[in-house]
Parts: structure tokens; sequence; C-alpha cells
């Protein structure tokens, strides 16, 4: 098998891969546990109603936001890594894959721990003996590691084989809840304890940096219609449906625990099967991107030995109760990650025509006005986050969603200070985009 994932260079057009197998991948990483977690807290602490339309405004800008991000990735045919150093120049480049891959690798422990947890939880119900959590999150990181090695073309395979099962899975638990307990527990009164807009901000900030490291994936795809269409069904569906199918089988059931809610229904053994194979391609994923943001900071690092220390590290992490974080964690991805796309969607748009993402083009050593951008991104979100929701000053709001207000205002402020530069030079000229369904230009990806 051809282990080869250009992670120093860019996709070229013979190893391109068609949309639906690349949404296929969006979808099996949105379908985890983490995001039924997620569901099932906003069950306990929303309206229904309410809760189901926060996930699907949260889903649909998550889509909307990864059209554009999958755009970049395709017609560079960079990693998200090297387009942080075609935007913010070497050290700051540097500094940010090291960031993302910091984030990546906590967020991998995140999962390797409900992985561990929920496969305790599994191992109980069908033995009657218990065992320590921790065996299980080795043994899952492994897997997750080993699967990663393989680079995009194993995540790929592994993810058309879980889609089916994992879709299959939660239509069977929501007609055998109904079936059994009826609709009434939909309606039941909760304390609510989210807002509307800390709800959106939540159900995007599990998924945010999955749609800023977008082109990590969307580089794959034959043109950028192809990347687009992947990138809006992946995240919408892929975000939505495991918290959807959560949040109506924590209601209707009246559990906390989404493999307890499946031993209910009957069919525990497969439950535990299938969601054990969801958090595989998930957590697989993460730290395939990990190893591409390090492999990043140096020609000379292989990714493959990178994906090796960060599992081993991740796991670790994970064993010492990573996911006790989980709210905050999320929290933080949202705040910090958020603000990178908009900085990095308004310099491709702005100054692709400048040969700055060209394959093969100088790099500056620093641009300290993306940084900038960036910053001003961060605290903005900072600043609109309610403290409550694990990381956040509550200062002010703008759209309610502190992670879209980091997007905004990085995008906003780079914008600006871009064209207030080129104006300075006596020079404008207005960013033009190619044609949705174009082959990306032969200088970028040759």
């Amino acid at each position: 098998m051809n282990t080869d994932d250009y992670e120093h260079g860019v996709v070229p057009l013979d190893q391109r891969k068609p949309w639906l197998s690349i949404a296929a991948v969006w979808i099996a990483i949105g379908i985890d546990l983490s995001g039924a977690f997620l569901g099932i807290a906003l069950a306990g602490g929303m309206d229904f109603w309410a809760s189901i339309g926060a996930t699907m405004l949260g889903s649909l800008l998550l889509g909307l936001l990864a059209m554009a991000c999958a755009y970049v990735g395709v017609s560079t045919g960079f990693s998200s890594a090297m387009i942080s150093r075609a935007v913010f120049g070497k050290i700051g480049g540097s500094v940010l894959a090291l960031v993302i891959a910091v984030c990546l690798l906590g967020w991998f422990a995140v999962q390797a721990g409900f992985l561990g947890t929920n496969a305790q939880m599994a191992w109980t119900e069908l033995t009657g003996f218990d065992a320590p959590s921790w065996i299980f999150t080795l043994i899952g990181g492994a897997l997750m590691v080993l699967t990663a090695l393989w680079g995009y073309r194993s995540i790929s395979k592994l993810s058309t084989l879980a889609v089916p099962l994992l879709l299959a899975l939660l239509l069977l638990g929501v007609i055998l809840a109904f079936v059994a307990r009826g609709t009434a527990g939909l309606d039941a009164p909760v304390e609510v304890v989210f807002t509307f807009g800390s709800a959106v901000s939540l159900v995007m900030g599990i998924f945010i940096m999955g749609v800023v490291l977008a082109p990590d994936m969307a580089r794959w795809a034959k043109t950028p219609k192809h990347a687009m269409a992947a990138g809006f069904v992946g995240f919408f569906f892929g975000n939505s449906i495991i918290i959807v199918v959560a949040i109506v089988l924590a209601r209707v059931m009246e559990a906390s625990e989404l493999v307890t809610i499946y031993f209910m229904l009957g069919i525990g053994v497969i439950a535990i099967i299938v969601l054990i194979l969801a958090q595989w391609t998930t957590n697989t994923t993460n730290i395939y991107s990990a190893a591409l943001s390090f492999s990043s900071l140096n020609g000379r690092l292989n990714r493959r030995t990178l994906t090796i220390i960060g599992g081993v590290v991740g796991t670790v992490i994970a064993v010492l109760g990573a996911s006790d974080y989980f709210v905050p964690f999320i929290s933080a991805i949202g705040i910090i990650i958020a603000p990178f796309g908009g900085v990095y969607l308004a310099a491709f748009f702005t100054e692709r025509r400048t040969g700055r993402f060209d394959a093969g083009a100088p790099i500056k050593t620093v641009h300290g006005w993306a940084i900038g951008a960036w910053i001003l991104g961060i605290l903005t979100a900072l600043a609109a986050a309610n403290p409550a929701d694990g990381l956040g000053l509550g200062l002010f709001t703008l759209t309610t969603i502190p992670s879209l207000d980091g997007i905004v205002v990085g995008f906003l402020a780079y914008l600006v200070i871009a064209l207030i530069r080129r104006r300075n030079r006596g020079v404008y000229v207005p960013p033009v985009l190619k044609p949705a369904d174009a082959e990306p230009a032969a200088e970028v990806v040759a």
C-alpha cells in the first residue's frame, strides 16, 4: 500500500478521490461518543425543541464554513499546517502548527478516554466482571494509531465500512425507543442550564477544529466542487446526526449513558461493536492530523514516526483522565482554533492571485499582521464566551456564538489589514475565484 500522504507537498491529481468517499470520512468522524455525550448534556439542560434547533443551526454553520475551508484545501493541495505557513510565515506557521497539534493530541486523549470508559461499562454489562477502564483505553489507542500509520487511504476504507453501520444503529435505536416508551419524554420539563447561543457554540465547538483542518482531507478531492460538496454533507450531517439521536434517546429512555440506553433496548452487544468502530474512525483522524501538523515543523520529520510518538503521549494523557475535562476542552478549541480559519480564509481569497499559496512559493519568516488578526479573533471569542461553559469572560456577545465570533473577527481583521496594506502600496488586485467545478491549477498541484 502507498503510504505517502504528501505531508510536505501537494496531493497529485492522479491520487485525488471522489466527493462521497471524503464525505464518508467526515461523517464517520462526526458520529462519535463525544457527540453523544454532548447530546445527552443538552437533553438534560434545555427544552427539547431548543436543543434540536441549536444542534441544527450549529451544524448548518459548520457545513457552510467547511465548504469554504475545503475549497482552500483542494485549490492549494496543501494540508492545514502548510496553509498556516503560507499565512503566518515560517515562525508564525510553526507556532500555529504546534498549537493545532497539541489541541489535536488533547482531543485524541479525550476521545480515547470516552472509548475506555464506555468499553468498560459494556464489559461489565456483558460479563459481570469489573475491569479498569485504562486497559480498554490502551487497547483502543493502539488500534487508532495503527490505522493512522497508513494515512488517509486506510482512514477512508475504515470510514466506508463504518458509516452504514453507524447510521443503521442510530436509526434502530430511535425506532426501538419510540416503540418501547413512546414520545411523552420529549416534552418533559428540565432545568435550563444552556442558553441557545452557548448551545450552538458547543455544537460547533465539538467539530470546529475539524472544519478549520478540513484542508487535510479536502486536498484529496478531485475538484473544488467535489471538496465543497463533501464538506457540507460531511459536517452538517456528520455533526448533527449523533447529537440529535442522543438528545432523543436520553429524553425518551430517561438515561444519561448511550451504552446503557442500548442495553436497555436489548441491542447492547451490537451497539458496543458499532460505537467502538465509530470512536476508532474519529480518533484515527485526530492523531493523523496531529502528525501532519507536527511534521510541518521540519521537512525531515516523518509523519509515521510522529504518529507513533503522538499516539503514545495521547493515550497516556487519556489514561490520566482527559475526558473529565470534555466541556472546557471543546470550549477552548472553539476559542483558540476557530479564528485561525477566519484568518486563512481571508488571506486566501484576497491574496491568492499574488502566488502566495502556490507550491514552491517563497515563505517569509513571519507575517505579523496575520498573527495579530488571529490573536484579535481569540480575544474576541474569549471575551464573548460564557464562563459557565468552561472557558470565557462573558463580557459581551456578538452573534451569541463565541466560536463564530472568533472566526468572523479574525476574517474581518485580516481583510481590513490586507486592504489597507494594498492601498498604501497603491495597488489593489480584486480576488478572483476559480469556477466551482474547475480542476486545480497545474502549477499548484504539480
